[in-house]
């Protein structure tokens, strides 16, 4: 039986489309109409469509791709499995950043106060890591008292008083179908697929209610996409869903072949955040904190809003505070530290050419400061820390980086991640090497 003829059952023969066939037309290379594709999820998300035929059908999506129109209607239908939260009664606009992930990438947590000093709203619904990849709660619940979960009515007091920004968990009302999804995607083999990784990254930041959206799109041996041409390909999809839906949106390429700042975990990502909203840190979280503040404030009607001021005048450090308090959190108080520390020196004197983000990623996972399982703790002042990094000279003896644990138990299967990680070379061979390459490399429109 074809699309067509399933399409034109009467109502009371039962469902009006087979997964079967959804299946079949997407595997044979032609497009899904949109009354089966909306089926197809909604029956998915209510049971009807078991967990082998939408496997199936994402394989089938994995290797014959989806028309634009298509992973437009994948996910809308996503989207309209569950709530759509609406930030209009706020009166004033609101703006989003969503990042693919990598390693040491707490761009975030300075990010959020930075653009609502400005007045724009920021509703930042976050999730936890897994595996390499930090997530943004876990580094703020390093924070004594702090709290992510917040309800609705928290939020908008939050978003409207003078705060003006949150990080908050996003509550499970939003795409519920996706949730479903990605989970069988995870044991199916289907995650790279980037018409299903935009439509779940988008229908949840859709759903979100945002009036503007600003992509941080990661590419490197640290990233989710390795290969910047398909990490340009996932922004461009995610900007047409985003255009598509009536959400601004834009998209940053931004280089993860090696770790984002010097601190890679939670507690440690916290002290370097506060150091980049007190106007110092690591010239590359600085570096991408303003490119990514200046690109919400445009979509908010701000182009010209002096945003490095705001880091070296105080004002974000103010707002900063006032968020994390607003949260039940205390920003004065002393972070967790590490009760085991394990210092890796240099064997001998030159340039760091490399430092692979990926290695340092698990490593720090293997510390305590990631986990496997959803339902797993994590170890908020398990880490490490960056001495140098690439382009910087340095001698024998002196410290590359510090791992930090609870357990010197881990230090070993974590000093195994790094091996081959790291190299360094003649100063003499490598005499441009300290010249760094700006870290967003493309900027991505409707």
């Amino acid at each position: 039986m074809t699309l067509r003829q399933a399409q034109d059952r009467p109502q009371g023969a039962g469902e009006p489309f087979d997964a079967i066939d959804v299946i079949r037309a997407k595997r044979d290379g032609g497009a899904v109409p949109e009354p089966a594709l909306r089926w197809m999820v909604d029956a998915y998300t209510r049971g009807y469509v078991s967990d082998a035929q939408m496997a199936s059908f994402a394989m089938a999506v994995f290797q014959r791709g989806m028309q634009r129109d298509e992973i437009r209607v994948l996910t809308d239908a996503m989207i309209a499995s569950g709530e759509r939260m609406s930030f209009t009664a706020l009166g004033k606009p609101t703006v989003d950043k969503h990042s693919t992930g990598g390693v040491g990438d707490k761009i975030t947590l300075p990010l959020a106060p930075l653009v609502a000093v400005f007045g724009a709203a920021v509703p930042q619904l976050s999730g936890r890591g897994l595996g390499h990849t930090g997530g943004t709660l876990d580094k703020l619940e390093s924070i004594p008292g702090w709290r992510a979960a917040l309800t609705n009515e928290e939020m908008f007091a939050q978003l409207q008083g003078e705060v003006g920004a949150v990080i908050c968990a996003a509550g499970s009302g939003l795409a519920p179908a996706d949730k479903k999804l990605y989970a069988l995607r995870d044991v199916t083999g289907t995650v790279e697929a980037i018409p299903l990784i935009a439509s779940s990254i988008m229908s949840k930041k859709i759903a979100e209610g945002t009036d503007a959206l600003v992509l941080d799109v990661k590419f490197g041996n640290g990233a989710f996409m390795q290969d910047i041409d398909r990490a340009r390909d996932l922004a461009r999809t995610m900007v047409e869903l985003g255009t598509d839906s009536g959400v601004s949106t834009t998209a940053l390429l931004t280089d993860m072949n090696a770790p984002l700042g010097r601190a890679i975990g939670n507690a440690n990502e916290v002290r370097e955040s506060v150091e980049i909203l007190a106007g110092g840190g690591p010239a590359d979280v600085r570096e991408l904190t303003v490119a990514l503040a200046r690109e919400m404030l445009a979509l908010a009607g701000q182009p010209d809003a002096d945003v490095a001021a705001a880091l070296d005048d105080g004002r974000a450090m103010d707002r900063w505070k006032a968020m994390i308090r607003a949260q039940d959190g205390d920003p004065d108080a002393a972070l967790p530290a590490p009760r085991e520390t394990h210092v890796v020196t240099a064997e001998r004197d030159g340039v760091v050419t490399r430092m692979d983000a990926l290695p340092f990623g698990i490593a720090a996972w293997r510390l305590g400061a990631g986990r496997a399982r959803a339902e797993d703790p994590v170890v908020f002042a398990a880490g490490i820390d960056l001495a140098v990094k690439p382009g910087e000279s340095v001698t024998a003896g002196q410290p590359l980086f510090t791992l930090s644990a609870d357990d010197d138990a881990r230090f070993a299967r974590a000093l195994a991640a790094l091996e081959g990680a790291y190299e360094i070379g003649d100063r003499d061979s490598h005499a441009g090497d300290g010249i760094r390459l700006p870290i967003v490399r493309e900027r991505i429109t409707a």
